[in-house]
């Protein structure tokens, strides 16, 4: 399976590798500074790397990362990397394609190469290991390997965020399928597994995959990942989901800036709210998507859970948006939308027209 995948990079894998590449230079350029001033480097961690490139020739996600780190001043000299495969000739492949970067030299830290079992050594050195500031990429070929110890290894530590690939076809036929129950266990715990499958049952397939993502975004905040925040890959239809890239993160600033980076990766959005889903299909006809009128709905619900209330937008924003497709220009959007039809008051109403600033207050009508 892992070498037809890489026979060629397809669009979803692009946007993929585009997600995790953005994070990781966002994510660095907040942390790096702190780590130069307690003498620390900054990771990222790759435990299914592959071997470099596709068939095709395009640069997959390592390539990028490290030619990237090379450009950058401050990642030249704070960057650990550390690359994983099972895979052996994964391991070798990816070894040459970074001999053959030019100036790979300029980096304080070489890339690291190993070749091991995630399930198991890498697994255990993960949970048990001090981590410096890591930004990990989990990405199986399917689910074996895929735990919440590895996840919770992987977020354990401070400024520690993980994005791992959720095959949603592979893991909604394996939850009912005993076959692998140590699997789906090892995946949601023993308790939510059972309970799982009986909840499962006479399911409609929508309501079963909001289901299964309720399911796996409970379990990782059980573990301590506060902000969980799913991208959703559809097939070349959009008739169905086939895989998901979710983000995990003990921070809302980290969670911020995920979702604004899934947000410009959406293949559509609706009145500016992103999809935070790549969909060939929407991607060739944006329009049936915008038919949604997703900003009026947001506008309307903030008329209910803010009325009689004088709130500042920042703050409007923070206790809203999470567990949410919205992003800060969307509340901004909907509260002068409101502003504008006079169901609220804004203070101050003088300012620059068609703003909604961080401290402009709104003021909700009540009952």
């Amino acid at each position: 399976m892992a070498g037809k995948f890489f026979n060629e990079r397809e669009d979803q894998s692009a946007v993929k590798a585009v997600i995790v590449s953005k994070y990781l230079f966002a994510w660095a350029k907040i942390i790096v500074p702190w780590a130069q001033r307690n003498g620390n480097p900054v990771a990222y961690l790759d435990l299914y790397a592959g071997p470099g490139r596709y068939k095709d020739g395009s640069a997959s996600t390592p390539l990028m990362i490290i030619e990237k780190a090379i450009a950058d001043p401050s990642l030249r000299k704070s960057l650990l990397t550390l690359f994983n495969d099972e895979d052996p000739e994964h391991t070798d492949s990816l070894a040459k394609e970074f001999a053959k970067i030019p100036d790979i030299g300029a980096l304080t830290y070489q890339p690291k190469i190993t070749t091991g079992d995630v399930g198991g050594s890498i697994a255990t050195w993960l949970q048990t290991a001090r981590m410096v500031p890591t930004f990990s990429f989990i990405d199986p070929f399917g689910y074996i390997g895929l735990s919440l110890g590895l996840i919770k290894g992987a977020i354990k530590d401070w400024g520690c965020d993980c994005v791992f690939f959720f095959n949603y076809n592979r893991i909604n036929a394996g939850i009912s399928n005993e076959a692998v129950d140590k699997h789906m266990t090892a995946l949601f715990g023993e308790v939510r597994t059972s309970l799982l499958r009986d909840q499962l049952a006479g399911l409609t397939p929508v309501q079963r995959e909001a289901l299964i993502l309720e399911n796996i975004a409970g379990a990782i905040k059980g573990l301590g990942g506060k902000f969980v925040l799913p991208f959703r890959f559809r097939n070349a239809s959009g008739t169905r989901s086939t895989h998901y890239l979710i983000f995990v993160s003990k921070h809302e600033r980290g969670y911020e800036v995920m979702k604004e980076i899934m947000a410009k990766e959406s293949s559509t959005n609706d009145q500016g709210v992103p999809s935070l889903e790549y969909s060939p299909a929407d991607a060739r006809t944006p329009l049936l998507f915008s038919l949604q009128r997703s900003l009026d709905g947001l506008a309307a619900e903030l008329l209910h859970k803010y009325q009689g209330q004088t709130i500042r937008m920042e703050d409007v924003y923070r206790r809203h948006h999470v567990d949410t497709r919205f992003i800060k220009k969307n509340y901004k959007d909907a509260l002068l939308s409101l502003e504008t039809e006079n169901k609220i008051t804004a203070k101050p109403a003088k300012r620059r027209p068609g703003t909604f600033g961080d401290d402009v207050t709104a003021s909700f009508p009540g009952l």
